[in-house]
């Protein structure tokens, strides 16, 4: 196994991914163009919730509506005063590229069923252990953190995949010995390096989802940004191990432009 440290090279090998990533989404998109002369570009609209309660519904209905629009990405979290539920039923199910729509989160939960897009950090954890040769079958996969964005999404795709999946939430004892035991960890509780180098099984693959800021006199902005992982000591014990920032967040915006442009060809066909 090759243990990732923080330099260029693996700054290099994950770029690697990306730059791939660009490479198979770019001519698709053109090809899409080109043999639909009456279609555009793939395109994807994004809403920034404001303080208006009556607002949200109005900019999705408008969007739903819209030819040249292909995926509508609400910004979630919403602020409470807000129904998060509400808001993302109303998105055309045909646009939904965030996948949180409740009719693709029940065909994610189902076996044999397939949602028409699935969200897109999970979908990228997914991607990168498979472009990375990295087995999912029947390993042992933990899972910390139980959001409706990453953790729950995370550990259904991880079921379809054949692995075998325990969530670690805020009421799990001993969440050390839990993690110790995989091969397999995504890191989305939102706790600052909250998962130490000696929690991590020798060898084990650790995707970091979280993003916590931390104070920092030394940097300009006076924090900088952290995971949920100890990144330095993960890198002695992990065969492979993200960075925060510039790891899952890169491959989030990745599966949110593939979404988009499969969103696009849905329309095509059907």
């Amino acid at each position: 196994m090759i243990a990732f440290v923080f330099s260029a090279e693996f700054l290099l090998c994950f770029t690697y991914y990306l730059i791939v990533l660009s490479s198979e989404l770019l001519p698709s998109s053109v090809a899409l163009s080109n043999t639909h002369p009456l279609s555009k570009v793939p395109g994807l609209a994004v809403v920034i919730v404001g303080s208006r309660k009556d607002s949200q519904s109005y900019k999705v209905d408008e969007l739903n509506a819209d030819p040249d629009v292909h995926g509508i990405l609400v910004q979630l979290p919403l602020p409470k005063h807000l129904n998060e539920e509400k808001v993302l039923s109303e998105i055309s199910i045909d646009k939904d590229v965030d996948g949180f729509h409740p009719l693709n989160i029940s065909k994610l939960a189902m076996k044999g069923r397939e949602p028409l897009f699935q969200p897109c950090t999970p979908k990228g954890c997914l991607e990168l252990l498979s472009r990375s040769g990295i087995s999912v079958k029947g390993k042992k996969a933990v899972v910390v953190g139980r959001s409706n964005i990453v953790g729950l999404p995370v550990s259904l795709l991880l079921l379809k995949a054949d692995a075998t999946v325990t969530v670690v939430h805020s009421h799990t004892s001993s969440p050390e010995s839990t993690i110790r035991e995989a091969d397999i960890v995504i890191a989305a509780a939102g706790q600052a390096m909250m998962i130490k180098g000696d929690w991590i099984k020798p060898g084990a693959s650790v995707f970091d989802v979280g993003t916590n800021a931390v104070d920092d006199p030394s940097k300009k902005a006076g924090y900088r940004l952290v995971g949920d992982v100890d990144f330095q000591e993960a890198c002695k014990v992990a065969g492979w191990v993200t960075t925060v920032p510039g790891g899952m967040g890169s491959m989030t915006v990745a599966m949110l432009l593939k979404n988009t442009l499969d969103g696009a060809k849905h329309k095509i066909d059907h």
